[in-house]
């Protein structure tokens, strides 16, 4: 039986049939020492993760060295397993959990870099990328699939790549921003629906509360915020409760900004730029996304690329 984005993608089988290959022969368009980019944070395609490891193990000699980039590595990452270092190497513009002893052991590598100027590094060639593993909502009625929880590099990153592989995924919002990618500029579809990864921060404590009132001490009514994620920004959000009229501006868009703004305490009512928008380039966690409204595509929150 198929699942919801199956039927939902009948009518574009239909105009683009080459576009629903079998993923053997989809994964078979790649080739030795191809770069291939996969999806940042909670945008990670895992099923096409998954299914490009299945096909490696049976085809062991299908390609060799590619070279698999990646900002932030959340859920499975095999590809960083000992078993597959002769056919993957791993580059991280961002260590993830998964990824981080690889990296410690030698065994896959770190390039320090700011990561807004990444676009441009794939724009101009000096990031290749060949092929990019992308996962989206279902298209709609135009044609347009959205990059929902992770748009930062990854919009970069499908415009450069010859081979676009895309996971359709019906879980993934639909956000407002440059989000968007056409149905047309996408070689293959894979659909399949399941739950998106979410980050969790980590067990809170005491010394994260006291820094997190120190920093808020510091912030200004009016002012407007860029916050990451993990236990010590989580501190800072709840010290924030009594401000007025805070924007954002920032890369990711965390539960705490989501909690402050459904509060009013943010409302980028006073931003220089952007006024009355939340900017953001990528969601921990799909919740954020359904708590802002972006499944109904609320225009309230812009998601843009770095």
């Amino acid at each position: 039986m198929e699942d919801d984005t199956g039927l939902a993608l009948n009518p574009w089988r239909e105009i683009y049939p080459e576009k629903f290959a079998s993923e053997e022969r989809v994964f078979g368009r790649i080739r030795r020492g191809n770069r291939i980019f996969i999806s940042t944070g909670c945008g990670k395609p895992q099923y096409l993760v998954r299914a490009l490891i299945q096909y490696v193990e049976s085809h062991p000699m299908a390609f060799f060295d590619a070279e698999v980039l990646h900002v932030w590595t959340l859920g499975v990452a095999p590809y960083a397993d000992v078993k597959f270092k002769e056919n993957f190497r791993h580059n991280s513009f961002f260590i993830g959990h998964p990824t981080r002893d690889a990296v410690n052991k030698g065994m896959a590598d770190y390039t320090p870099v700011f990561l807004s100027q990444v676009p441009n590094l794939m724009r101009r060639g000096m990031v290749p990328i060949e092929v990019a593993l992308i996962q989206t909502s279902p298209p709609d009625k135009h044609g347009c699939m959205s990059l929902g929880v992770s748009v930062d590099i990854v919009k970069a990153a499908t415009e450069a790549a010859g081979l676009v592989i895309s996971r359709v995924n019906r879980h993934m919002p639909r956000v407002h921003g440059d989000s968007f990618i056409r149905i047309e500029n996408v070689d293959f579809i894979i659909p399949h629906d399941e739950p998106l990864l979410e980050y969790e921060a980590g067990v809170d404590f005491e010394a994260a509360q006291r820094i997190g009132k120190y920093i808020s001490e510091l912030v200004q009514d009016g002012d407007t915020i860029q916050v990451g994620y993990g236990i010590i920004p989580n501190a800072l959000f709840s010290n924030l409760q009594h401000k007025k009229h805070l924007g954002v501006h920032t890369e990711l868009l965390s539960d705490g900004i989501v909690e402050l703004m459904q509060k009013g305490v943010i409302d980028n009512s006073q931003k220089p730029i952007n006024r009355g928008k939340t900017i953001a380039a990528s969601s921990p966690c799909a919740r954020t996304c359904t708590m802002t409204g972006s499944r109904s595509s609320s225009p309230s929150t812009i998601r843009r690329k770095w």
